[in-house]
């Protein structure tokens, strides 16, 4: 028999998981959850499984500049292909600009899992970040493989895709030129300590936006947001808010590695200006990106939560660009936006002699 349920939850769809009313996102130390509405995940108490065998093929493609490289992996590789192992040092390696392909992520598809069907594909995949650790969801890298799932089979128009144990949805709602126009059902958004794995009295007040000291003891107005993955949001005064170095990179490292925050958490600094969102990011593992679909996401959820913009389609604009994010009364989130295809390839023996091998 499972008990009360705490931390990040992954929920699935069904009658009585849609959290309907504001007051049902919010997470406290212990939350109940309806057995049919958990989504099992692929690890448990932060232990992911062994690393999979990467084939040396890659794809490259980008959301408004945040771009990810697309391996396939799994056990039904050919044991006599070229292929390295995921490893935290391997991936740090290929992702990086001037020994490697240069990525802000990798996405492995498992090569056994496509299944297709009447223009649908059924997918299982897992996502790393450059510094080499493993992550729950990108909303970019998650449309990136489906550009790479659309080449690879032409015609499809949903894509189902099963990751860290949660099931998202994607949309191919056209493509041209090698750009594709691509939406991702995010699931229900929640937030609270709770929600991101975070120490109940990091944040004082009782909804958001919540307080809690800044890298200086300044206090911080943040709305904290899950969407699969931790997201804190600071909200920015409008006449105010900078995306300098100085103001993004202390806050940025101060509160993604925060030691209240039990798995680190991604950051945002944003404001809602004439009916859209602004923001500008800082990832877990990543550092500043020019733009982030989770991130997108979770930005437009705290500013309808905090009162700042109502829910709807919200466009929030990023260094990169602008992505459009849908808020719905039940803070429901589908992301959309441009993917655009860079290069396939495949990695050279010389890269592949680099990498830290199998004991």
């Amino acid at each position: 028999m499972q008990g009360p349920v705490t931390g990040q939850l992954a929920l699935g769809k069904g009658p009585g998981c849609a959290l309907a009313a504001p007051e049902a996102l919010f997470m406290g130390p212990a939350v109940t959850v309806p057995a049919r509405c958990r989504v099992p995940r692929s690890f448990e108490g932060g232990r992911w499984p062994p690393r999979p065998r990467v084939s040396s093929g890659f794809y490259k493609a980008h959301g408004l500049g945040n771009d990810y490289l697309v391996f396939e992996g799994g056990d039904d590789l050919a044991r006599d292909a070229p292929s390295w192992t995921a490893t935290p040092e391997n991936v740090e390696r290929v992702c990086d600009p001037h020994r490697g392909v240069g990525a802000d992520g990798v996405v492995v598809l498992d090569s056994g899992s496509p299944r297709v069907h009447a223009g649908r594909i059924s997918v299982s995949l897992r996502m790393f970040n450059p510094d080499g650790g493993e992550f729950e969801r990108s909303g970019n890298g998650l449309r990136v493989l489906a550009s790479y799932l659309l080449k690879r089979h032409p015609g499809i128009e949903i894509i189902d895709a099963v990751i860290a144990g949660s099931r998202v949805r994607m949309r191919v709602h056209g493509s041209r030129a090698g750009t594709f126009d691509i939406s991702v059902d995010m699931g229900t958004a929640l937030t609270g300590a709770a929600a991101i794995d975070a120490a109940p009295e990091l944040l004082a007040g009782a909804q958001p936006p919540f307080v809690m000291a800044g890298p200086q003891g300044e206090p911080l107005h943040v709305v904290p947001v899950s969407v699969g993955n931790p997201h804190l949001v600071v909200l920015a005064e409008p006449s105010a808010m900078t995306c300098s170095e100085a103001v993004l990179r202390p806050l940025g490292t101060f509160l993604s590695s925060h030691p209240s925050i039990r798995h680190g958490t991604n950051v945002q600094l944003a404001r809602a200006v004439d009916g859209r969102a602004e923001a500008c990011i800082w990832e877990r593992g990543v550092g500043r990106t020019s733009a982030s679909g989770t991130s997108s996401c979770a930005v437009a959820v705290a500013l309808v939560l905090a009162g700042h913009l109502a829910p709807g389609t919200i466009l929030v604009e990023m260094p990169g660009g602008r992505m459009q994010v849908t808020v719905d009364e039940s803070y429901g989130v589908q992301l959309r936006g441009p993917v655009v295809s860079v290069l396939s390839g495949t990695l050279e023996p010389g890269l592949l002699a680099t990498f830290v091998h199998d004991s």
